[in-house]
């Protein structure tokens, strides 16, 4: 993954995805940014959804726009969402994936007494 900048990810820190809100999973948290990217004063921010029929996208779209759009140096902003890369699970932070506890599918953990006990020490 990319590294988004500092200034973006504490910028976006306070957007979330209505599906999260309750448990303060931001965007940044669940890996949906991108990447960002400032030139001349304009921002692009790229953003992948964890699904493609998201009902609240436009939401997300526009607070991520404002939120950009409120830091220094920074006149306007382009947010879009990319559709050749897919969302997983693999790109929530360590925080946000102890609070979702995504589990696998059983037939694909063998020692599920292994499997708990390493959940249990993230």
């Amino acid at each position: 993954m990319p590294e988004i900048p500092q200034w973006a990810s504490e910028a976006l820190s306070g957007v979330y995805d209505p599906c999260c809100r309750e448990k303060g999973i931001s965007v940044v948290e669940m890996g949906l940014v991108r990447s960002v990217e400032v030139r001349d004063g304009r921002a692009r921010v790229e953003l992948l959804l964890t699904s493609g029929w998201c009902p609240f996208a436009a939401r997300v779209l526009s607070e991520v726009r404002e939120r950009i759009e409120e830091q220094p140096d920074v006149r306007e902003a382009e947010v879009e969402i990319v559709w050749d890369e897919v969302w997983t699970t693999e790109r929530l932070s360590p925080r946000a994936d102890r609070l979702l506890r995504f589990l696998p599918d059983p037939a694909q953990v063998p020692d599920k007494a292994a499997y708990i006990a390493r959940r249990e020490r993230r």
